[in-house]
């Protein structure tokens, strides 16, 4: 059996990104992929931002399935039967210059793949990895069934609960509350009902994120995501918080899209996917660790998603540590040195990128987004002070802040929202 520089376990953006980094340099390297194909195990909805796709993709734009570049971003907070939205619409400069674009992993998956293997990748779907091979502490390649891959360096990518990276004593078991489950469904429209319900044209695409009575007030949002002919539509609860309390996250979809903000948008589309998924939340109190003799673990194996309330971003670290985790297998084959000490430097290029700063900038926000508030009573708060500004009782109105003040009551206590604002200064 050939001998691999690099066994890459899992095909999506960290799998594709340090595939592709170390074909380039003329490393042999083989990937292997337990679905069918590469995409079909994944689901996000998929908003990517930042540039490092277009560094590891020069020509990403023109050549890859975007569905649409985004150019407004919509942040609503939900009670029952109102919505208060923050719309957010960037015309600066065109679509070379957008700060993010959709995508729909099974067709863009595909894309990336292809890119890997025209960089001189060997590509192999429908095997699960079961094992490893090891040489003493050292691991020394994978096991699919019986059969055994050698490697000089196994990268794992292979998803949030990668049970290969338990079995490699990079990390303990998980807790309910440092992940998420997401579900999601694609909803089929035409491309003209699409661009005229939200404003777009061309290739303009719209982000829109949910916060309150979308997940019953559990720890949580909703999303809309407008591709070319479908919408991206989903809920993202804490999975213990489903867990406690009993609910179950394809009911909370479906009250979602019944809301009267939402069914308008989604009215007479057709329900053509169906997927759910789990997301690392912890950031770094979850990370495990990231690399030992043989072996780097990168994306949502890592725990590497951003999750801020206003932001959810974990592709563009994935590729990002890709990357580095590529780049550090190119230095050890220079070297003939693969153990953890020359493996270690892909920590160091993740310190030194906005992988870990971010990680870190940020590790108070899951703690902070645990409190209770931000779903039930700010939602509330909000939406009964909208109601007060806008509302006309055909008494004289009262100012603003006494509006302020009424709405307060029964909801959020003055010494609550300093406490919470100077929590979210620290976290956010």
């Amino acid at each position: 059996m050939e001998k691999f520089d690099a066994i890459v376990v899992g095909a999506g953006p960290a799998g594709c990104a340090a595939a592709y980094t170390m074909a380039k340099a003329g490393l042999t390297v083989l990937v292997l992929e337990r679905g069918k194909y590469t995409g079909a195990k994944n689901m996000w909805g998929g908003a990517f931002f930042g540039p490092v796709m277009g560094e590891i993709f020069p020509e990403f734009r023109k050549e890859a399935p975007v569905e649409r570049f985004i150019n407004r971003h919509i942040i609503s907070f939900m009670t029952k039967e109102d919505c208060l939205s923050i719309d957010f619409k960037s015309y600066h400069g065109d679509e070379g210059s957008s700060p993010g674009f959709i995508m729909l992993r099974a067709k863009f998956d595909r894309w990336m793949s292809t890119k890997v293997e025209q960089a001189g990748a060997i590509l192999a779907t429908g095997l699960e990895v079961t094992d490893f091979i090891f040489d003493g502490s050292r691991v020394a390649g994978v096991k699919v069934g019986t059969e055994e891959f050698p490697g000089n360096v196994v990268i794992l990518t292979d998803g949030a609960n990668s049970l290969l990276a338990k079995k490699a004593g990079l990390r303990d078991d998980y807790k309910a509350p440092d992940l998420k489950q997401g579900v999601k469904e694609i909803i089929k429209l035409p491309r003209e009902v699409i661009e005229d319900r939200f404003g777009v044209s061309g290739s303009e695409g719209v982000v829109m994120e949910f916060v309150g009575a979308c997940t019953k007030g559990l720890p949580g949002g909703g999303f809309i995501y407008t591709n070319q002919e479908s919408l991206s539509v989903g809920v993202v609860v804490q999975l213990s918080a489903l867990l406690e309390n009993n609910v179950k996250a394809s009911d909370l979809i479906e009250d979602f899209k019944e809301h009267p903000s939402v069914r308008p948008l989604i009215r007479n589309g057709e329900t053509v996917e169906y997927s759910a998924h789990l997301i690392p939340v912890s950031g770094v109190a979850m990370m495990p660790r990231l690399y030992s003799g043989g072996i780097l673990v990168a994306g949502d194996a890592a725990a590497m998603v951003l999750g801020t309330g206003l932001i959810l971003e974990g592709a563009n670290l994935a590729m990002a540590a890709g990357i580095a985790a590529g780049n550090t297998v190119i230095g050890a084959k220079a070297l003939n040195d693969f153990s953890a000490l020359a493996l270690s430097q892909y920590e160091s290029l993740l310190k030194e990128s906005f992988v870990m700063k971010d990680l870190q900038t940020f590790r108070r926000a899951p703690h902070f987004l645990e409190n209770p508030r931000i779903y039930n009573d700010y939602p509330e708060w909000t939406c009964a002070m909208m109601r007060g500004i806008f509302n006309s009782t055909g008494k004289a109105r009262r100012n603003i802040l006494e509006v302020v003040k009424e709405s307060m009551k029964g909801k959020i206590g003055l010494m609550q929202l300093v406490g919470d604002t100077l929590k979210a200064r620290k976290a956010i």
